[in-house]
């Protein structure tokens, strides 16, 4: 079958690894929906493939979206060391090559020339990629600005402060970065100037912040209005900047209360429930959770917390009797809905940016208790920069810090305006999102971009 040029085939390249796979394919439903004559190819292995697919309802199946697997970098016989990233290394080693031959396989299959490389940002190497088929590469950066700000200004942030040599300092803040003036050098992601540099994590995310500026665009699920500091720094530093978001505003994902949470939360007083959740990846040491757990049984204050089952026996015994009349505890929870609801008063959070945008989407200050990668730099803008919460105290959760935390946001006037700074940052994020919004402009030049076919593209390049 000849290769078509006038019509769009968008690649798109997904990290298959934590919570990158699913924001992608998210948006890129948004753009097949918007763009029913593009075809969308969506590359990932075949195991984050199965999760993000097999969770979608065949009302929100599109036929101009199709998946396609690669190779996951796993030699066969491959037996597993646990060494940290094990995974993430076999697989980028391989990416590229893997990659390439699924986009060649899928183009002899369709008929249709790749138009448009949309990739995760991690994926540095799509920018030489993109250069030899012609095409724009248009990566996805999954968390937010400022974390995407230390990863392009890596190279200055070493040269300014150092690599390790700097104990004592870690205080220091990083005012010499637009936007960056709150934040502080022990609130970087590993591998910027602490960690392992060499790891292949490192490396990638030093080598995307060189590269980034070569994109013809690069898009973030967040607003504009959130962080104008570092958005129009970056918008100096990108050929093209577009905040998309808060994609939880745009395309809520479908609910499914199987545990009866909302009916629940319906029966307790307004602002007065405290929402715990860590997400899918992170989970506190058992000695954290015996302190939340004795916090919140000793404040008596109202509780909703996703716990995975296989969790449970690190929880004080008797907990969960005693704590029956005013908790919950259940293994999964519809987040959104439940941050959405006037009875919950406070979330206490790992931080992650989707849990960020959520909290911000229902108007709930947070508590704090960052891990790794950007949370702690998240967390550092929700109590210094934005004023909309507050980081526990030393980092960890202690009984003493805990119960403190929950007074200072559920009882005291610091909480009351807490919640306020949250309900206006609500309303900016609702604005950017409506049809005259920064939001959808820049999600209508997303659009197109990606969805103009390779005969154009083609004409732009002479």
């Amino acid at each position: 079958m000849p290769s078509s040029t006038t019509d769009s085939h968008v690649a798109v390249l997904a990290f298959p690894f934590s919570t990158h796979a699913a924001p992608l394919l998210s948006i890129i439903r948004r753009l097949a929906s918007a763009a029913p004559n593009t075809h969308f190819s969506f590359f990932n292995t075949s195991k984050s493939n199965d999760t993000i697919f097999s969770s979608t309802k065949p009302d929100m199946q599109l036929l101009n979206v199709k998946a396609y697997d690669v190779w996951d970098g796993v030699p066969e016989g491959y037996v597993f060391v646990g060494k940290p990233q094990e995974e993430i290394e076999l697989f980028m080693k391989t990416a590229p090559e893997s990659f390439s031959r699924s986009m060649k396989a899928a183009v002899a299959e369709m008929g249709r020339e790749v138009s448009c490389l949309v990739t995760d940002a991690f994926f540095w190497f799509a920018a030489e990629m993109a250069e030899e088929m012609g095409v724009p590469w248009v990566p996805f950066w999954t968390a937010g600005p400022n974390s995407l700000s230390t990863h392009v200004y890596t190279d200055l942030i070493r040269e300014t402060i150092g690599i390790g040599g700097f104990e004592g300092h870690e205080n220091q803040t990083l005012k010499f970065i637009p936007g960056m003036s709150q934040v502080r050098i022990r609130d970087l992601p590993e591998g910027v100037v602490f960690g392992n540099l060499e790891s292949v994590f490192s490396r990638m995310l030093h080598r995307m912040g060189q590269m980034l500026p070569q994109a013809t665009a690069v898009f973030i699920n967040s607003f504009e209005e959130l962080d104008l500091t570092t958005t129009n720094d970056l918008k100096s530093k990108l050929k093209k900047f577009l905040n998309i978001g808060p994609s939880n505003l745009i395309s809520p994902p479908p609910t499914s209360d199987t545990s009866g949470c909302l009916s629940w939360l319906d029966r307790q007083k307004t602002a007065t429930v405290a929402y715990i959740s860590f997400g899918s990846v992170t989970t506190p040491l058992p000695n954290e959770l015996v302190a939340l757990a004795e916090a919140l049984e000793a404040s008596r204050v109202p509780f909703l917390w996703s716990l995975r089952d296989s969790l449970k026996v690190h929880l004080p015994r008797g907990f969960l009797e005693k704590t029956q009349a005013n908790g919950m505890v259940v293994p999964w929870a519809p987040q959104m809905d439940i941050l959405a609801h006037d009875a919950v008063g406070v979330f206490i959070t790992h931080c992650g940016w989707n849990s960020l945008l959520e909290s911000i989407a229902g108007g709930v200050p947070m508590i704090c208790r960052p891990f790794f990668g950007d949370q702690r730099l998240n967390g550092r803008m929700v109590e210094d920069a934005w004023g909309v919460g507050l980081k526990v105290e030393d980092g960890i959760f202690t009984k003493k810090g805990v119960m403190s935390s929950l007074d200072l946001v559920l009882f005291q006037e610091e909480g009351n305006k807490m919640r306020e700074k949250m309900k206006a940052l609500k309303k900016l994020a609702e604005e950017a999102v409506r049809p005259t919004g920064g939001s959808t402009g820049n999600f209508k030049s997303l659009l197109q971009m990606v969805s103009r076919p390779k005969i154009d593209i083609a004409k732009d390049n002479k």
